[in-house]
């Protein structure tokens, strides 16, 4: 048996075309309107053998929060890589360059080398 998900975007622009608010709803979650300050969406196009992307935020959305969430993005880059490809050498290497990021843009701590 099929299901069928429906995930929802809502743009409000300003007169320049920035967004002003941006909220999301998915069906599966129980989410309706929820407000966000930053999306990114990448979608794989296999005609074009390409990525398409949207990359949105808010004029809310503070500097500190972005590194935060780019961050994660990166984070989070490194463990869906290594989910669908098995590439651990690699997901490593991206969390590595990850942790970098994170330090030098003070979102974590950094790592004394005789902790890890």
């Amino acid at each position: 048996m099929s299901h069928t998900s429906e995930i929802k975007l809502h743009i409000t622009l300003d007169e320049n075309k920035v967004p002003k608010n941006i909220e999301w709803t998915a069906t599966d979650n129980n989410v309706v309107n929820s407000p966000v300050r930053a999306m990114m969406l990448s979608l794989w196009d296999p005609a074009e053998n390409n990525t398409m992307r949207i990359d949105l935020w808010t004029q809310e959305m503070m500097v500190e929060e972005m590194k935060h969430f780019v961050h994660q993005q990166l984070m989070l880059m490194a463990e869906t890589f290594e989910r669908s490809t098995g590439e651990t050498q690699m997901a490593t290497a991206m969390r590595e360059f990850g942790k970098f990021f994170g330090e030098k843009m003070n979102v974590i701590e950094p790592i004394n080398p005789t902790q890890q």
